[in-house]
């Protein structure tokens, strides 16, 4: 494959490679059966020639602009578990077509599948113009990330110039360090908001030390402790005659 940024060359030499027939036409006409029938027949061939084995065929009537497409979904989700690792289609139009086909080629190639074609009669062949939007596509990704990183640490830095330490407030560092924390820790969230911490920065401080939190989840339930505070001292008000 012509391309200098997705690693698809990640199967060992003389494994067997477990892979998927994908088989689409767009129009539910009855004629449009026999294509469907020809492709399997194709790709079928084409699998014996790179001994692939086959696990699974999908065929499918439906449009190549859409992407909430069962037969994708299901591939997707078997790639996903480690059941395939290679396609097979008749042609790049086969698996989409416009932008849903740069988004599947995306995901499907930073997975590591590897994907035969019978236009190819061989592992597909991008064009230059698709590999640049591809590369661009993970270039801003990369840059996604290394932006998010930042503001992590970013929280983190300006929630410990303002004096918290997370070694003596957050409970439950020890073997669970780490990992995503189902419960949010009220405590912490206005313990930095009193510090004058915006959420964001709250959040991002609370995914550093392990919470798995959003600004708005952090919004929320600050919102919720103000609501339950003030229910209160309106209640500490009341004159009972």
């Amino acid at each position: 494959m012509n391309n200098i940024y997705y690693n698809t060359n990640n199967v060992l030499e003389g494994v067997v490679l477990k892979a998927i027939i994908y088989c689409r036409v767009s129009t539910e006409k009855e004629s449009q059966e026999t294509s469907l029938a020809r492709q399997e027949e194709e790709l079928k061939a084409l699998s014996k020639r790179y001994q692939l084995q086959v696990v699974d065929t999908i065929c499918e009537q439906a449009s190549g602009y859409d992407l909430d497409r069962p037969g994708i979904l299901e591939i997707l989700e078997k790639i996903k578990e480690h059941q395939i690792q290679a396609l097979l289609i008749q042609d790049e139009t086969r698996l989409a077509r416009g932008n849903a086909k740069i988004v599947l080629l995306h995901v499907l190639f930073k997975l590591g599948v590897k994907i035969y074609t019978i236009s190819h009669q061989g592992e597909l062949q991008i064009s230059e113009a698709d590999s640049m939007v591809l590369k661009i596509i993970s270039l801003v990704e990369e840059y996604q990330r290394k932006l998010h990183n930042s503001k992590i640490k970013r929280g983190m830095e300006r929630a410990v110039r303002a004096g918290y330490r997370p070694e003596q407030n957050l409970a439950n560092r020890g073997e669970n360090a780490g990992r995503d924390r189902k419960e949010v820790p009220l405590e912490e969230i206005i313990r930095l908001r009193n510090m004058g911490l915006t959420f964001s920065d709250i959040a991002a401080t609370l995914r550093g030390f392990g919470y798995s939190v959003s600004k708005a989840t952090v919004h929320r339930r600050f919102q919720e402790y103000c609501q339950e505070k003030q229910g209160n001292t309106k209640d500490n008000h009341v004159n009972y005659k």
